[in-house]
């Protein structure tokens, strides 16, 4: 076992885990349904759901894939939704039938579904009924077989299910009309008819998930990701909690939606497997009903990003609440701003630690010590049998103080980018990751992220890639030119702002913003339209968004 700088910080933490611990993320969950039966897996708008229910269901729902439809072991199924009781029995339920999960945000516009359940070869789907009227706009340009709609309540105890049905669909219009043909309804598929489903065998060097992430050189890519890697960043957040986190007793609120890789991993997997309670939040943008949600529980884990955390903060009613049983605040997914960990710290009482990581490994790679040593403004120290590394352009490293891009190597790395041979060979050198972040180390190990060499924007913890974004608007008959980028944004880290050459002198900045509003989900649309007569580009006509950051940084 090698001996790193940073294993000095480790206290009684394991410096190495065993990905081989389970055969399979279905073993783990098997596992933890067996020891902590009665106990409340998963609770969501006042409805709990033990781990013996959850178990019941995701074998119903196995059961069904096996007996009613064409899909075999290794076949993907998209899961399209925000953060309900039924997402964990579909995670679990497709696992158990071998399938590969396809995490897909519920927001995306037709256009961002279809190229997703094209690029992944996605046969079925379980989708929110919000949301079916995107789905019906492309679906017979995709090779989906089997669709399996959930309403908001499907889970919920009558007559609680029909008033919130009645409510989303007549009084608040949430549920548009459509029509998909042959769906099936997720209330069916869950019933209970004393049916075991066929036993499969995975191993761990199984695909789990195809996690989709962005590109600089263009569009989103399935990040492959197996039963091990998963498994293995599992077992990197047991070893980093140590003792503070007691097996069967913790009760976790979970705002980040399930679907982005940092909330799949650490809450959905992770500490379900620690026999944890996560406390499901539908819409965390609403902060007042949030607040009142918190007020009911006495949580004792909080995950989240950034902007979340600064909304809380700026809540009258959240500095009422009783903090004494908060044991860790953990946020990741993007930076944590400083004046916001220092102000959670004197409001809550609870150091707020923040990791660092990418969909690429699983996620986590670094997080500060949970003991009280962690160090605001760093991404803190390599997870165990994980090692990090900085190196110059040329893949040299460089000495301890200096700038370089962060190189991580680990059982929880993906094994590549699907059906992308150049782009995986382009990140991934000799087993390391190429993350594209710039930082420098400590000389006791720990981390500071200092810049980025990819051109992704972060927006509230969502990738942003420019190439994606930049294609939707010159597709515009109006816009002759355009280039994107990142810029500092109070409330979401970044925010996206365009530069564009008009074709037409007629275009304006509306017009151009509900064309992007019908193309683009929430977080990717243009916050900001600069109107140029050109775009600064190198000798051979490529267009420099790194100028057009550096005009950005020196007005600001």
């Amino acid at each position: 076992m090698a001996d790193y700088i940073w294993h000095q910080h480790y206290g009684n933490n394991p410096k190495e885990i065993n990905p081989d611990s389970y055969p399979s993320i279905v073993a783990a969950f098997e596992e933890s349904c067996e020891k902590f039966g009665d106990k409340v897996a998963f609770e969501n708008m006042g409805v709990p759901m033990t781990f013996r229910e959850l178990k019941q269901r995701a074998e119903n729902f196995a059961a069904w894939i096996q007996n009613n439809t064409d899909l075999v072991p290794g076949d993907k199924i998209a899961i399209q939704m925000p953060n309900l009781l039924q997402y964990p029995i579909c995670i679990y339920g497709s696992l158990l039938a071998g399938m590969v999960v396809v995490n897909v945000n519920p927001l995306y516009t037709s256009r961002e579904m279809e190229h997703q359940f094209n690029d992944s070869g996605a046969k079925a789907v379980v989708i929110v009924a919000n949301f079916c009227g995107e789905l019906e706009e492309c679906i017979a340009k995709t090779g989906l077989k089997h669709v399996i709609v959930t309403k908001i309540p499907d889970l919920f105890p009558q007559p609680k299910q029909f008033i919130v049905n009645l409510v989303l669909k007549h009084v608040k219009k949430m549920v548009p009309s459509y029509n998909l043909k042959n769906t099936v309804d997720f209330r069916d598929v869950v019933k209970d008819r004393g049916q075991k489903p066929k036993r499969v065998e995975i191993k761990n060097t199984d695909t789990a998930f195809l996690q989709y992430t962005g590109g600089t050189t263009g569009v989103s890519k399935g990040a492959v990701l197996t039963h091990r890697n998963v498994i293995a960043n599992m077992e990197q957040m047991r070893g980093l909690m140590g003792d503070l986190i007691k097996e069967g007793e913790e009760i976790i609120i979970t705002p980040l939606p399930m679907y982005h890789i940092f909330s799949l991993t650490v809450n959905c997997l992770a500490f379900i497997c620690m026999g944890g309670k996560n406390v499901l939040i539908t819409n965390p943008r609403d902060i007042p009903a949030f607040v009142k949600e918190l007020s009911k529980h006495k949580w004792t884990v909080l995950t989240g990003v950034n902007t979340l955390f600064n909304g809380l903060l700026n809540n009258e009613d959240f500095k009422k609440l009783d903090f004494s049983s908060l044991k860790l605040t953990i946020g990741g997914a993007m930076a944590i701003q400083k004046a916001v960990a220092e102000k959670w710290n004197a409001v809550t009482g609870n150091l707020l630690v923040e990791g660092y990581g990418l969909t690429e490994s699983s996620p986590v790679a670094s997080a500060n010590p949970i003991d009280g040593r962690a160090r605001i403004g760093t991404i803190g120290i390599p997870v165990a049998s994980t090692n990090m590394k900085l190196c110059d352009e040329e893949g040299n490293e460089v000495p301890v103080g200096e700038r370089g891009e962060i190189n991580i190597k680990g059982p929880q790395v993906m094994q590549g980018y699907y059906n992308r041979p150049d782009e995986t060979a382009n990140v991934i050198k000799d087993g390391w990751l190429r993350t594209g972040d710039v930082a420098v180390m400590s000389e006791d190990g720990f981390f500071t992220i200092v810049d980025r060499i990819k051109d992704m924007i972060l927006v509230s913890g969502f990738n942003v890639y420019p190439n994606e974004v930049e294609d939707v608007v010159a597709s515009h008959p109006k816009v002759l030119e355009v280039a994107a980028i990142g810029v500092p944004d109070e409330k979401s880290n970044e925010a996206v702002k365009i530069f564009v050459v008009k074709k037409d002198p007629s275009l304006t900045e509306d017009e151009l913003k509900a064309y992007c509003h019908e193309e683009l989900t929430g977080y990717k649309r243009p916050k900001h339209i600069e109107f140029r007569d050109d775009l600064p580009k190198t000798n051979v006509g490529k267009i420099l968004r790194r100028a057009l950051r550096e005009e950005e940084s020196a007005s600001a």
